[in-house]
């Protein structure tokens, strides 16, 4: 066991090289990037609505589509059933998510500077917890909405979970649900902090009583 969290020690305190400091500075672009663009995409095609409703979730506001009609139409065929209605303001994590991103951005840059293989395992395991979370809190809203269904509805169907990556059948409907742009930068983001990783593998480490 000792041995074990010496081979940590040392590998903590290994210096980053100019090319893992760089893939860095990538990752923190791609954190800024996918603030841009929706995270995630929501499908609804149904033979009355054949070019579908969509809806798109971005870190910091929902926009639909048709500009914005697509959401009051979709909120009309949930109250058929009974669902709540889709509210940007019932999204408080949209309130918290661009200070994250933010965060990650600062100690993206901080790392650049300290320039330690500490730095990056710390980044790397707070946007994991920081991914977790959020897609877990993601299934539980949709859990939510698809489970907790007003039995006094003009129509009634069993209660039922909104898919949350892939293809699912709701009644008539057809519903899709993929990441997009937005979470595309965010895995480019956790792929460059394992290449900034990688690239220092080899540096000498850091002597602890070295002074600078």
């Amino acid at each position: 066991m000792q041995t074990f969290l010496k081979k940590q020690e040392i590998f903590l305190r290994k210096p980053l090289n100019l090319w893992s400091r760089l893939c860095l500075i990538a990752a923190a672009a791609c954190i800024g990037a996918s603030f841009l663009f929706p995270l995630w995409e929501i499908r609804l095609v149904a033979p009355q609505y054949r070019d579908g409703l969509e809806l798109y979730i971005y870190a910091y506001q929902l926009q639909a589509g048709n500009d914005g009609q697509h959401l009051d139409e979709i909120n009309l065929l949930n109250h058929y059933i009974g669902m709540q209605p889709i509210r940007e303001a019932d999204f408080v994590e949209m309130t918290w998510i661009p200070f994250a991103f933010g965060i990650f951005i600062l100690l993206c840059l901080r790392a650049v500077v300290f320039g330690r293989m500490g730095n990056v395992v710390d980044l790397f395991v707070l946007f994991a917890y920081f991914g977790l979370f959020s897609m877990g809190n993601f299934y539980y809203r949709l859990y939510t909405y698809g489970q907790n269904l007003d039995p006094r509805a003009p129509m009634t169907i069993e209660p039922f979970t909104p898919v949350l990556f892939g293809t699912n059948r709701i009644a008539n409907f057809t519903q899709y649900s993929y990441p997009d742009t937005g979470s595309y930068f965010l895995i480019a983001f956790g792929a460059l902090l394992v290449v900034a990783a990688i690239l220092s593998l080899r540096e000498k480490p850091i002597d602890p009583y070295e002074t600078r």
